[in-house]
């Protein structure tokens, strides 16, 4: 009895001790901290619904870092996990399943669907290290039996009249060894009949003579048999032709070529430009570079020069024209000692070319543009001032360089008034025009029927008054001008004098607007050559308004006229008697005949 309990009690110690083990191991494991390295965008998988699809663990892509044999000899383990939209932690992946298959560093799909689509992560790790890297994988629905959208999966370059035979891509690694499976080829996605310079041979295609027809697309699509099922998978290649490889193949140096001068401004940014073409070689890598006195810009080590890497800037069949630019900060005087050249260089040879720099000829841009805008600023106020104040400059240059007429001829009066007899004219006329040109600027003016004295004929009277007159005001209205009256009569000798070269000048008033058909003909033919001022009624009243500045223009300069802009007083609603009380009085009395008082 005894040494079965005592076998007991050491079986309860074993248990107790194997599973305080396990436990510490466990512990020990979740504390662990796994390294991760992110996601391996480079390697991310697409794949066609309902097609194999599998995915390599980056872990293993570089010698390095780990290799499968290294891992196994490590006691290092390779896990899968997976992590999808719906999911919020990674889920290890179930390998029970009869789709699922882990080859060495492989993790094969058999079909994939688009419910496996998602983030698949490798893991490697022992009790005491941990590393981790995912890889996306993407299920897409395929339309036909190829997509000429597809990403290609190898980028195939052939020479111009040269031969290449097309393996499909994986198809060693996706197929057994001496497995049943067939290969179709399409070029664009279209079935094409390849014949003459290009064969289908067993599971490749063959091009016996590379043509421009032949670039593009080409999709294979493989099935094969794998458990009893039927399994396929599609891989694109995207051919171009390049130009074979004849001649000398070194490069060129385009720009900065032998007779080119860069222009620089001194304090700003200096863009050089070095141009180059390249011939195409086979996989190999062609450089191009700047020296500032035979140093690399990084050998330089100075913040003001920078220089991108060359960028593509044409493509022709392999053959390629790149770019690289030189940015000089700051450029200084001192710069223009230093020695830029442009480098190239490929296996077949090396070529350079120096850039001659010269500074720009100073333009003084901010002096002329401010000068230029003074100027136009000043011309548009002028202009402006001259819109609007032209007549008070216009009298005002008169007043400076005019000459007082009264010094170069004979004449008696300065001013005839002309118009016709009835009473609202006679009221303007003598109440209004002859107060003001006589009062206000001292002018000499003659009124027939005021200056002529009894019994005299009115035609000779007439003509006279006219004759010396110096200017000859033409009142127009209605009834003005009419045939057969004193008017008319003034009217003809006035224009008969100014077109047989007299210095009689006649001036048009208009008192009343009078249409243009009303007018006698010798007015009509006359009218383009007078000046036409017209009477505005109480706007025109005040001794500012533009009708007396326009006539006062019109008559003659008088150098000691003193008068002051101001408003006249209501002259329209003056009588005779009002009149007769002025300094003319007595005059007035005596010649004018419609006087009331002579009456």
């Amino acid at each position: 009895m005894m040494p079965l309990v005592f076998t007991l009690l050491c079986l309860c110690v074993l248990k107790m001790g194997g599973f305080s083990a396990s436990v510490t191991q466990a512990t020990v494991q979740s504390e662990l901290q796994c390294h991760d390295w992110g996601v391996w965008s480079e390697g991310s998988v697409q794949v066609y619904d309902g097609e194999v699809a599998y995915l390599y663990c980056p872990l293993f892509s570089h010698p390095t870092l780990y290799s499968y044999n290294q891992t196994q000899n490590s006691r290092l383990s390779l896990l899968w996990y997976r992590h999808t939209h719906t999911q919020e932690l990674e889920q290890p992946i179930n390998l029970k399943l009869h789709k699922l298959h882990k080859d060495r560093e492989y993790l094969w799909i058999q079909p994939a669907s688009v419910l496996d689509a998602g983030l698949y992560t490798c893991m490697l790790r022992n009790i005491s290290s941990c590393v981790k890297i995912g890889v996306k994988l993407e299920v897409v629905q395929k339309d036909g039996e190829c997509d000429p959208r597809a990403k290609p999966h190898l980028n195939l370059t052939i020479p111009f009249q040269s031969e290449r035979t097309l393996t499909c891509p994986d198809l060693n690694t996706l197929t057994l060894p001496n497995s049943t499976h067939s290969v179709s080829w399409y070029q664009s996605c279209r079935t094409t009949l390849f014949r003459s310079d290009r064969e289908l041979k067993g599971d490749g295609l063959v091009i016996y003579r590379m043509l421009e027809p032949y670039t593009g697309l080409y999709t294979c699509v493989v099935s094969y048999q794998m458990n009893g099922r039927t399994l396929n998978f599609t891989r694109s290649i995207n051919v171009t032709a390049v130009v074979p490889d004849v001649g000398p193949k070194v490069p060129i140096i385009l720009n900065p070529a032998s007779d080119q001068i860069f222009t620089v401004t001194l304090g700003s940014t200096v863009n050089l430009s070095c141009r180059v073409y390249l011939p195409h070689l086979y996989e190999e890598k062609q450089n191009i570079w700047w020296t500032v006195d035979n140093k690399t810009v990084e050998q330089l080590a100075d913040p003001r020069f920078r220089s991108p890497e060359a960028t593509l800037f044409s493509y022709d069949y392999g053959d390629e024209i790149k770019e690289r630019i030189l940015y000089v900060m700051d450029f200084s005087s001192d710069d223009l000692q230093r020695e830029f050249n442009c480098s190239a260089r490929n296996s077949r040879g090396f070529n350079t070319s120096r850039a001659v720099l010269r500074t720009e000829p100073y333009v003084p841009t901010l002096e002329l543009g401010c000068g230029l805008g003074v100027t136009l600023a000043l011309m548009l106020m002028m202009f402006v001032i001259y819109h609007v104040f032209w007549l008070e400059l216009l009298l005002l240059y008169r007043s400076w360089f005019g000459s007082d007429e009264r010094y170069t001829d004979d004449k008696q009066y300065d001013v005839y008034i002309s118009y016709a007899r009835n009473s609202e004219e006679e009221e303007f006329v003598l109440s209004t025009l002859r107060r003001v040109l006589e009062a206000e600027f001292g002018y000499s003016v003659c009124i027939f029927d005021r200056d002529s004295l009894p019994g005299g004929t009115i035609t000779d009277d007439t003509l006279r008054f006219v004759g010396q007159s110096r200017r000859l005001v033409v009142v127009v209205s209605p009834c003005s001008a009419v045939r057969g009256t004193q008017a008319l009569l003034e009217l003809q000798a006035g224009l008969t004098s100014m077109l047989h070269g007299g210095s009689l000048k006649v001036v048009l008033i208009q008192f009343k607007p009078v249409r243009r058909k009303s007018w006698v003909k010798e007015l009509r033919q006359a009218r383009l050559a007078l000046t036409l001022i017209c009477w505005k009624g109480e706007k025109s009243a005040p001794l500012s308004s533009r009708f007396w500045k326009q006539l006062q223009l019109e008559l003659p300069m008088r150098r000691d006229t003193q008068h002051t802009l101001t408003k006249l007083p209501d002259i329209t609603q003056h009588t005779p008697d009002t009149h007769t009380k002025n300094t003319h009085q007595a005059e007035e009395k005596l010649i004018d005949p419609y006087s009331t008082s002579a009456l």
